[in-house]
Order: C-alpha cells, then sequence, then structure tokens
C-alpha cells in the first residue's frame, strides 16, 4: 500500500482527491493537514464524506509516508517542502514549478504532470508538477497537432470554467447572488495557463511562431471546462480526425466524440472528450473536462499511478453525473 499524506485538507481539490483516494485499492491514507481546521473532524468540512471518513484534520505531515499531495495556493509549496523528508515523494496541485525555468528545488526536480504528453518522463520521476485545469482542457485539444508539427498560424481559444475553479476563499465574484444568472471574462489574453500550453507546443514543435489569444470565462456553474479553440490547418477534415483517433487510441481517459459534447458527459470522471469539426481549411476543437478531477485530484492520481507503475485507471474508473 502506498502510503499517502495530504497538506492543504480543506479545499474543493483535496475534498475530490480524498473521496478518489479513499476507494483506491492500492492506498493508505496517514494524515490530511489543514491548517485551518487542525483537530476537527473531516466530515465536519467535507460534508460529503459523512459515513465515508472518520480521520480528523492532523497539524502536521508525519515522515512515515511514502507520497505528499500538496493542494496549497500558489506560491507556497516552497515553504512546506523545506520541512519535508527528502525520501517522500512529491505531487503539487499549485503552479509553483510548472515551468522548466522553475522546476528545481532544493535537491527535487519537479517534471510536468500531463499524462498523455509526459508519460514515460513520469514513470522515473519521484516529484510531479499538476497542470492547471485550463492548460489542461486546452493542450489535450491540440496535442496531436503539435506532435506532427502542423500549428503552423494563431491559436484563438475561448473557454468557461465553474466557480469552483477559484478554490474556497471569501471573493465577491463566488458568492452565489453575484455567479448565478450571469457571466465576465477575466485576466483576458493574460491568463497563466497559456504559459504551460506554449511550453508544451515548444517541447513538441520548436519551430511554432503563431500567437495564442485566449479568453477565460467564469460560467454561473458549480464546475466543469468547456474549451473551444480554432487554427488554420492545412490538412482534410478526414486526415485530422485520423490523426487524433491514433494519438489518442492508448490514451484511456480521451475520448473523440462525432456529436456535439456537454459538460454533463465529464462531470465526476477524469475524462476529456474532444469534438472536432471543420471550417474553411480552419479546425475547430472543442474539449471537455471536469476542473476539480481531470483538471486537478483525478489527474493527480493518474500521476500517481504512473509513478508507482499501477494501472492508469486505477481508483478512476469514475461514472459522470449524468441527467
Amino acid at each position: 500500500m502506498i502510503k499517502i499524506g495530504i497538506i492543504g485538507g480543506a479545499g474543493y481539490t483535496s475534498n475530490e482527491l480524498i473521496k478518489i483516494l479513499n476507494n483506491h485499492p492500492k492506498v493508505e491514507i496517514k494524515n490530511i493537514v489543514s491548517t485551518t481546521y487542525p483537530g476537527i473532524p473531516i466530515e465536519e468540512i467535507h460534508q460529503n464524506l459523512i459515513g465515508e471518513m472518520t480521520k480528523r484534520f492532523s497539524r502536521k505531515i508525519t515522515d512515515d509516508i511514502d507520497l505528499l499531495f500538496l493542494c496549497i495556493g500558489h506560491g507556497q509549496s516552497k515553504k512546506i517542502l523545506k520541512n519535508i523528508c527528502e525520501k517522500i515523494n512529491v505531487i503539487d496541485l499549485s503552479n509553483d514549478f510548472r515551468m522548466n525555468n522553475n522546476s528545481i528545488f532544493q535537491k527535487r526536480r519537479f517534471k510536468y504532470g500531463l499524462p498523455e504528453l509526459n508519460k514515460k518522463i513520469l514513470k522515473k520521476t519521484k516529484n510531479i508538477a499538476n497542470p492547471g485545469c485550463f492548460a489542461t482542457a486546452i493542450q489535450l485539444a491540440i496535442l496531436p497537432l503539435a506532435k506532427s508539427n502542423l500549428l503552423k498560424k494563431n491559436i484563438h481559444i475561448s473557454a468557461i470554467t465553474g466557480s469552483t475553479g477559484a478554490g474556497r476563499m471569501n471573493n465577491e465574484k463566488l458568492n452565489f447572488s453575484w455567479r448565478n444568472n450571469n457571466i465576465s471574462t477575466y485576466k483576458v489574453l493574460n491568463h497563466s495557463h497559456i504559459m504551460e500550453v506554449k511550453q508544451t507546443i515548444n517541447q513538441l514543435q520548436k519551430k511554432y511562431n503563431g500567437k495564442i489569444y485566449f479568453i477565460p470565462y467564469r460560467g454561473c456553474f458549480s464546475r466543469g471546462i468547456i474549451s473551444t479553440l480554432y487554427t488554420r490547418i492545412e490538412l482534410s477534415f478526414e486526415e485530422i480526425k485520423k490523426l487524433y483517433y491514433n494519438f489518442y487510441k492508448k490514451n484511456p481517459f480521451i475520448f473523440i466524440s462525432e456529436k456535439e459534447i456537454h459538460l454533463k458527459q465529464v462531470i465526476n470522471t477524469n475524462k476529456c472528450i474532444i469534438n472536432l469539426n471543420y471550417f474553411k481549411k480552419k479546425v475547430i476543437i472543442t474539449s471537455i473536462i471536469d476542473n476539480l478531477i481531470k483538471g486537478a485530484s483525478g489527474q493527480a492520481v493518474q500521476n500517481m499511478n504512473i509513478m508507482y507503475n499501477l494501472k492508469e485507471t486505477c481508483g478512476l474508473k469514475l461514472t459522470p453525473l449524468g441527467v
């Protein structure tokens, strides 16, 4: 059994992580740290875990664990890792180590944890930087094109995320009365996740000189991301579809749909579903994920499975919520 510790146990991503790991056949959760709620029963904060989790939040991580999940805010991981034994493996869900120029801390070297991109690398690493949620949805939409050196022109992206994407915080734009029946843009053309996308394109297609224009939206729903992008491609639509099917045929969580797609198909799962369209030499790609699972905790568990040479789907056969 893999002995697990979690720091930042009171957040939305931690809730999903605890749910998944609590039913994972190969792990044992040793302790879950919350600096806000130390000593409080976990089920009092995560009320959906009543009857599922009898532990209390701990004040600190013990050294008898194999793997630590960091579910804390951006910019906090280095402070935590200063006091973590070097023999403990780490999967960090913040953005602190995602970029190659900031991937080393003390003796730890973090690898970028997008399984569909770096699976062979992740099998050999002890420290993983989990991708951002928008970055995950966007990258999965363009990996086959970048891998085949087909990105030549600018990429235009619009994506909308649920309120849980901002985490648990006291913010006017997260409260129900503001968010309900409402929609807004934010960080227009300046969202940090695009840095991850550019880094991945450069890894696969070094001579890409196009620009990426990204407009993110806040949605009036709690979870999920739907992203649509388009770019000019010098292939026929049949060639593009064949490229995507071949690229993802050995990836258990990626599905290509010939029909229009919607968020309820992926909520509560680690799936990414992709729909392709074509118009006047432009490919239009829509991708959908659950921002808390494939965009965060589920992908982190997928990375854990790869790291420990388990079946990639172990503990992640989750059912969509449906209608």
